[in-house]
């Protein structure tokens, strides 16, 4: 079932540079949609306007049959960025979104309690972000969206800040959410091993003025290990995915392909 209808949806930005040539994207329920491309192509830009925070130029965008005219509360947010508020605490982070829909306080920290342990914060939900760590704070951010139960997650590179190590903890982490809480993401990276590893569906982007140039399945089970990353089906998709990329790194550097 389709939860998420992205149809005709360009983007032209003041003085005519077109980030987004016209779009359609169906996303089901349930869904983890990695979405990759080169620098440019319209990744990020495509991710705000189902986010809200962008208009598109032509085209429409509905989630759950109902178009979308700005932010909501129907939609989680995670930027590479610690969006974090600097002067609250982990728990009233995550407690942020509840307290403006006028929940009582006992059950935002019942909500905010589950999230923060999930994301394994527990014995720290009294720190200020300038007490956490990168990993951490992200984490923190993972729960916010995740408390205010949106129909979908949003998440615009993420991890792309973090190390390696911490990298792989959170798309372990990450993974162990979505297979838990079932949630349906779109998830942003210019990362291939990382877009195979996190989706069950890889949308390819191409350079400069973007558009979907592909839309693969990724026939891996869950739960996931890394362990996947050394079998022929990850291999043989990283391959073609590590070509179409190549590709469209060329032809937006305007070289012979």
């Amino acid at each position: 079932m389709d939860i998420l209808s992205v149809a005709g949806v360009s983007k032209t930005f003041p003085g005519g540079t077109v980030a987004l040539q016209a779009t359609d994207l169906a996303v089901q329920e349930n869904d983890f949609i990695t979405i990759l491309g080169p620098s440019g192509c319209g990744k990020s830009t495509l991710l705000r306007m189902v986010a809200g925070l962008d208009t598109p130029t032509t085209g429409h965008i509905e989630l759950d049959g109902r178009g979308v005219a700005g932010p909501g509360a129907d939609r989680g947010m995670v930027f590479q960025s610690y969006t974090l508020f600097p002067w609250l605490t982990v728990r009233q982070n995550v407690c942020f979104g509840l307290r403006e829909k006028g929940m009582p306080q006992a059950q935002q920290d019942e909500i905010a309690q589950r999230f923060i342990a999930q994301v394994g914060l527990k014995g720290f939900e009294n720190h200020f972000p300038k007490q956490l760590s990168g990993g951490m704070q992200q984490r923190t951010a993972l729960a916010r969206a995740l408390a205010n139960n949106p129909r979908i997650l949003l998440m615009d590179e993420p991890f792309g800040a973090l190390d390696h190590q911490t990298r792989e903890l959170m798309q372990e982490l990450l993974l162990g959410i979505w297979e838990q809480e079932r949630k349906t993401v779109l998830f942003v990276t210019h990362d291939i091993d990382e877009a195979i590893f996190m989706g069950n569906r890889v949308v390819v982007m191409s350079a400069r003025p973007g558009r979907i140039k592909c839309d693969l399945p990724v026939p891996l089970p869950h739960p996931r290990h890394y362990s996947m990353k050394t079998t022929a089906p990850f291999a043989e998709l990283k391959a073609r995915l590590t070509e179409e990329i190549r590709i469209e790194v060329q032809r937006a550097a305007g070289l012979p392909l």
